[in-house]
């Protein structure tokens, strides 16, 4: 534990100079600081050691014998500051240079391609070198658990709630849409519309369990008797297939079934009353912002990505 004897090191780095060029006011110029800055940096670390350390004159400056002594003590630390600094500096680089996410799949799908985009377009402009991103796409539980272990320094996820534990930001909103084959008889439905408590009855196609798509229909359909789903599937592209195929109704992302809609190969059906929206979120450990670098401006990208 260190005692109250310990100086600040920019003053130790001063007093050093100063031995050096025998003169506080080109000590103060060669480190960038005013000279009325460095006659009080001396002041502070005098009443500290509690004796004079530099001897002013009309020559110039130099040090008394204690602060001589504080010198020899100084170059020993401020090598060990200047290999700390580097260290630092190295790790900081890194931070830069490289980020590790994971994605629930429809973000990684549809939302995370445009926000590494933009992210890389910000640092062109900026001149700085594009970070190289190790992405993971899985359900949201998986994305929890990588975050939370630490194998990945941020995480997006979709779902009713943040997972807990984790530092979160809001960076937007979903919403699931029920979807049948065109052959489907609810397709030839007046205004295409069901009641919630049809959509209940139904088996329906699935995503696996710990997906967020799953978890956010299970939530709005709590309170309504629920059959055995007709298939579970580990993936969106799968649910999209096996819906067209005629399997039965299912309920997506908006985003991942745009073209489909647009195209015909799935209809759109209203559900009565039954709100599907689901939360997005960007979630990390540490503290209550993402980690300075790469992993803070990635999540600015998406909140505003996801407004626009």
């Amino acid at each position: 534990m260190l005692g109250p004897y310990v100086p600040d090191l920019r003053a130790l780095e001063l007093l050093v100079v100063v031995s050096r060029t025998g003169s506080l006011g080109a000590a103060a110029s060669e480190l960038g600081i005013s000279q009325q800055a460095a006659s009080s940096r001396v002041r502070t670390m005098e009443s500290l050691v509690g004796e004079p350390l530099v001897a002013r004159s009309k020559r110039g400056s130099e040090l008394t014998p204690t602060g001589e002594l504080v010198v020899q003590w100084a170059d020993r630390v401020l090598d060990a500051a200047q290999e700390l600094d580097a260290g630092i500096a190295s790790i900081r680089s890194d931070r830069r240079g490289h980020l590790t996410i994971a994605a629930s799949l429809t973000i990684a799908e549809h939302l995370l391609p445009g926000w590494l985009v933009g992210l890389r377009a910000q640092q062109a402009q900026l001149g700085q070198q594009p970070t190289e991103i190790r992405m993971t796409a899985t359900n949201t539980e998986r994305v929890t658990e990588l975050v939370t272990s630490g194998e990945v320094a941020l995480g997006f996820v979709e779902g009713p709630d943040a997972p807990k534990g984790l530092r979160r930001r809001l960076v937007g909103t979903d919403e699931l849409v029920v979807v049948v084959g065109p052959t489907h008889p609810w397709a030839s439905r007046p205004r295409r519309r069901v009641t919630a408590a049809t959509l209940a009855a139904t088996p329906l196609v699935v995503r696996e369990a710990g997906s967020g798509t799953r978890t956010v229909l299970e939530r709005a359909l709590a309170d309504m008797p629920q059959p055995p789903p007709m298939l579970e599937l580990s993936s969106t592209a799968s649910v999209r297939a096996a819906v067209a195929a005629g399997a039965g109704p299912a309920a997506v992302g908006a985003h991942a079934v745009r073209d489909d809609l647009a195209t015909g190969r799935l209809v759109r059906i209203t559900v009565a009353g039954l709100d599907l929206t689901r939360r997005l979120h960007a979630v990390w450990l540490g503290g209550p912002q993402p980690a300075e670098g790469p992993a803070r401006e990635l999540v600015a990208w998406a909140a505003r990505g996801a407004r626009g």
